[in-house]
């Protein structure tokens, strides 16, 4: 019998994700039943939160997955035995796939994708990191011409998509990276204003010159060093899209968040947010996003890394900042 493997979370990590956590187990290829469908999964998408999907946390906006699982991630996949009217053989699907190589679905949590988008341009673009770009400058942020936005990890899938549509709505956009190279791509390729590295001893004094009428919006997805400046920099009734701390995730204690007197004196907005909560617009999410994809409106990425048995390893480059582009797993 045919057989599969799958990365199961075995254990919580303390602080840094390390490669332990996890345990490949084989189990054989299932053969789907009445209204079932087997999807071979071709690629899996690597994402900060599943920092926070591994630990213990009860109270959070999703159950963590529990020991003995198989580690939840979203992945591309195509349909390779059916029977299920809706879902003939050779469709492509995007969802939860988990990461494992085969799943048995009755269609739940999966969506069609196209069979000629490049399966690195929906991981990349329309699926979990475009949706969350789209939803928090759209929604949350709410961009009007001419504003100045400053966006962390500015390099990063989402943070890269989030710049690109705000400077095609006429705003100002600062990215703040953690690498000249990560600066230069984010300029000369994606057209940002202008690009600052948080390690920089003067980086306030960049900002400051950078965003020379202040900030209207921050869209923030790392928290650490550089959250204190750009806070600081905010005009009233500024608007801030907090989408992830990706500094915070391994410290036993976060760091302080900002001063609720400055949220007073400058009457600011601020707003979290996570992607479960709007499942039901993924679908107009994700059309939005492929029509700015097939014009040319967006500029994408990817750090693709081989072989199911690397993925628990790869998890660490999100953190570490490694990764250039969209980090994904091609099997």
């Amino acid at each position: 019998m045919q057989t599969y493997r799958a990365v199961h979370l075995i254990d919580r990590p303390q602080q840094e994700i390390t490669a332990d956590v996890f345990s490949i187990e084989t189990a054989t290829i299932p053969t789907p039943q009445d209204g079932e469908f087997l999807v071979k999964v071709t690629h899996l998408s690597l994402d900060p939160a599943m920092r926070g999907w591994m630990s213990s946390d009860e109270n959070s906006y999703i159950p963590p997955v529990k020991l003995g699982e198989v580690m939840r991630a979203s992945g591309l996949g195509e349909v390779v035995s059916s029977k299920h009217p809706d879902y003939p053989e050779g469709t492509k699907v995007l969802g939860m796939t988990g990461m494992q190589e085969y799943l048995i679905s009755d269609g739940t949590g999966l969506n069609k994708i196209p069979a000629e988008i490049p399966a690195e341009a929906v991981l990349a673009v329309i699926s979990l990191p475009g949706v969350t770009a789209y939803h928090g400058l759209y929604q949350v942020l709410q961009p009007k011409p001419g504003q100045t936005l400053v966006v962390t990890a500015a390099a990063g899938s989402v943070g890269s998509l989030v710049g690109q549509m705000a400077k095609n709505l006429g705003l100002r956009v600062v990215g703040v990276v953690g690498s000249e190279e990560k600066a230069q791509w984010i300029t000369q390729e994606l057209g940002f204003n202008a690009a600052l590295n948080y390690h920089d001893q003067d980086f306030a004094e960049q900002l400051a010159a950078a965003t020379p009428d202040g900030i209207d919006l921050f869209f923030e997805n790392t928290g650490g060093v550089a959250q204190a400046p750009i806070f600081a920099r905010m005009n009233a009734h500024g608007r801030i899209a907090v989408c992830g701390l990706i500094a915070e995730y391994n410290k036993d204690q976060p760091d302080p968040g900002p001063s609720w007197m400055n949220i007073i004196k400058r009457r600011l907005s601020i707003q979290g947010f996570t992607m479960p909560d709007h499942f039901d617009r993924f679908a107009d999410y994700g059309q939005a996003l492929g029509g700015m994809l097939m014009k040319g409106e967006l500029k994408y990425r990817t750090h693709v890394i081989h072989g199911i048995e690397n993925a628990p390893d790869a998890i660490k480059l999100l953190f570490s900042g490694d990764n250039k582009g969209k980090l994904i797993v091609e099997f």
